[in-house]
């Protein structure tokens, strides 16, 4: 058995498609780890959900912010924006089976015996690796509870606040736990956040690094490999921290990692569809 990962999907099917061929990828016996956003901006998101449900069993997925965006605009479809490909999801006959296989998923997966972490956009620098995984068991409880589902997607947007605090409660608690895992690039050393910056790591605000540059961050100790930060082109100078996302959705490359012998396939955005 062969475990591999791949950065943001974004609905670019095809790419996905010719890597898996290229590594013989077998789900009976494979496994594939996907660090969310499996949707939205790219030309096949429904095509590309069906095709990771029909192959559900053989998966560990995390959400990214655009999969949590389709859960939203599936109870407001006003939610919407320009750009989004998303509208072919929501007016689709098998929805509700896609959307509950999407609810179940995690914000973060730790796999103890290779000491991995698998997040969409990082960890913050003031968690360790167990309180990490207790902030996003929060969240996840949150998407699967169908009392609490509506309140937490309905609360779920904003920059604030910008800081974890432990005596946070209710949305604003699930906010900003949701947006380190799914939306942080830079921050500074206690983890307050710049949800505005977007560019490389040359274009951190004053006082604030990479999420990953801390040098006091408590997961040090674990591998990480994350998505959502397109500009680093796949680049991470961190040691154990490994950068999936190479913006095949923006016409760069989709990356496919064996995680057990770190080898990297790359599939460019250009390249003849299968």
């Amino acid at each position: 058995m062969t475990t591999y990962a791949v950065g943001d999907l974004h609905g670019c099917l095809k790419p996905l498609q010719r890597l898996l061929d290229r590594v013989a990828f077998d789900p009976r016996h494979d496994r594939l780890w996907l660090v969310g956003d499996l949707v939205n901006r790219g030309p096949e998101s429904l095509e590309t959900l069906r095709f990771l449900y029909r192959m559900r069993d053989s998966l560990v997925c995390v959400l990214g912010n655009h999969d949590l965006h389709l859960l939203a605009a599936s109870r407001h479809i006003e939610r919407l924006k320009r750009g989004d490909t998303l509208r072919e999801i929501l007016e689709a006959p098998d929805r509700d089976d896609l959307l509950d296989w999407l609810r179940q998923q995690k914000l973060l997966h730790y796999d103890e015996p290779r000491n991995m972490a698998l997040v969409h956009a990082g960890i913050p620098p003031q968690w360790n690796i167990a309180k990490a995984l207790r902030r996003a068991a929060e969240v996840e409880h949150a998407l699967r509870d169908d009392a609490l589902y509506p309140m937490f997607l309905d609360g779920m947007y904003g920059n604030e606040p910008a800081r974890w605090d432990k005596e946070l409660q209710g949305v604003t608690r699930l906010r900003v736990i949701t947006n380190y895992f799914t939306r942080m690039r830079f921050c500074k050393p206690d983890g307050t956040l710049d949800l505005k910056s977007k560019e490389g790591v040359g274009t951190a605000p004053v006082g604030y690094l990479p999420w990953f540059s801390h040098t006091q961050r408590k997961t040090r100790g674990q591998k990480i490999l994350f998505g959502h930060w397109a500009s680093l082109e796949g680049r991470c100078d961190e040691p154990n921290v490994f950068a999936l996302d190479t913006g095949c959705v923006w016409g760069g490359s989709m990356t496919l990692m064996n995680i057990d012998n770190g080898e990297y396939h790359r599939c460019d955005a250009s390249e003849e569809t299968i």
